[in-house]
């Protein structure tokens, strides 16, 4: 397509969008729950069709040397088809957050102000390599009232297409208004230009991806971004803490599944432990094809461990790899992460409470553990159901995304005819 089809047909999607946000938000919650059974019972339904297009994608990632954790990312089976649509259930039997009365004032006067969650709108969403984030993204936005343009990478067009295509088959039966979701059929970078500049239909857009992809769209969006940059996740193990237990939470969170933004990547270690502890780690670690990357200290118990350099600090691995480091004090461990944390999500492990208590006021991220793996930074071990992302922003929203993180509010003020200058009133 030219790039002035590609803008057409981009700008009249976000037309229809605009009209869909104000249907959408005119549905009950129960209107909007029997629309998400739907979706889901249809994306069960298209299991085997969806399985097809991704098996596509996978062969054509395989040919281009996709690494091992994209192509993870990529990957389907039925237990993960499945497992979209069980989520699309969960989100479904969520408590609906549009309407909820989050103030109230009543003021001498008589008039009453509430505070009221709405939705935010039409939010576009643009995500690289995951296909289950076309579910997500639009489950959750339904949810919330909000209408979805959805632009999925090249890596994965035919299972989003896939996942596209059963979710508005099973929806607009049930009730689902024509271009509430809606799937950007092309991915070339054009795309994205067009809806970082359609602030006219777009109130929010939302990246999901690569440092790369959030940068460009953050240089090119005229409407609000909420970003989702690099998971450099920090465990930092006490003097004071248990050291059987500091092993499985960085094994936990470092190996269940290494490829995703909240899996560890940089674990410090307070001196006065090191000597005792990082053996034992090492060990476990070994055991699961772990490569350790240690500074001098590091490398003076533990021989075997490659040296680090300074860009070890600041890299998200998304891999089998780990950078440790021996720190002198808290203190220490506190101001590396700081400097190196990309604000996502840190622990720290330990016996001593008051130690906790600094750690945990002293960093500034979004998701701060004590003695817990970093991998429960998830909008559904939150309780959120399936969520849009996690945020690394302040501002609107920070940390796991769920269905609350996807509204706005207005003020609804009533009244008995009060006006602001009654005694002009008295006058006419």
């Amino acid at each position: 397509m030219t790039s002035e089809e590609i803008h057409a047909s981009i700008y009249a999607m976000g037309q229809q969008a605009r009209s869909a946000a104000h249907a959408l938000a005119k549905l009950s919650a129960t209107q909007k729950s029997d629309i998400l059974r739907a979706m889901a019972q249809s994306l069960r339904d298209s299991s085997e069709e969806i399985l097809e297009a991704n098996a596509k994608d996978i062969a054509a990632g395989e040919a281009k040397g996709l690494n091992g954790a994209l192509l993870d990312r990529l990957r389907l089976d039925a237990k993960r088809v499945n497992d979209i649509a069980g989520g699309i259930d969960q989100v479904a039997d969520l408590p609906d957050p549009v309407g909820e009365k989050l103030g109230h004032t009543d003021c001498p006067n008589g008039i009453q102000i509430s505070k009221i969650r709405v939705p935010i709108g039409v939010i576009g969403i643009i995500f690289e390599s995951r296909p289950n984030v076309t579910s997500d993204a639009a489950v959750l936005c339904l949810k919330s009232g909000n209408a979805t343009i959805l632009r999925g990478g090249s890596e994965a067009i035919h299972s989003n297409k896939a996942i596209a295509k059963a979710l508005q088959s099973g929806g607009e039966p049930a009730g689902l208004p024509a271009g509430a979701v809606q799937l950007i059929p092309f991915t070339d970078r054009e795309s994205v230009k067009v809806m970082a500049g359609m602030d006219k239909y777009l109130d929010l857009i939302i990246p999901r991806g690569g440092k790369g992809l959030i940068e460009t769209v953050v240089s090119l969006a005229r409407m609000p971004v909420i970003k989702h940059y690099d998971g450099i996740c920090h465990a930092y193990v006490d003097k004071a803490a248990d050291l059987d237990l500091a092993v499985a939470i960085i094994d936990d969170a470092k190996t269940q599944k290494p490829s995703v933004c909240n899996a560890l990547e940089t674990a410090l270690i307070h001196k006065e432990v090191a000597a005792e502890f990082l053996p034992k780690l090492a060990e476990r670690l070994n055991k699961r094809g772990v490569e350790i990357r240690g500074d001098e200290r590091v490398l003076e118990i533990l021989p075997s461990a490659k040296a680090a350099c300074e860009e070890d600090w600041s890299t998200e691995y998304l891999d089998l790899i780990i950078s440790i480091k021996v720190v002198d004090s808290l203190e220490d461990a506190i101001n590396h992460i700081n400097h190196y944390s990309s604000q996502h999500s840190e622990v720290i492990i330990t016996r001593d409470q008051a130690a906790a208590d600094i750690f945990q006021t002293s960093i500034d991220s979004a998701c701060l553990f004590h003695n817990v793996s970093t991998r429960f930074a998830d909008g559904e071990e939150f309780g959120f159901g399936a969520e849009i992302g996690i945020s690394t922003d302040k501002l609107h929203a920070r940390g796991p995304m769920g269905l609350k993180e996807l509204c706005s509010y207005q003020y609804r003020i009533n009244g008995e005819g009060q006006i602001k200058d009654s005694k002009r009133q008295e006058n006419v």
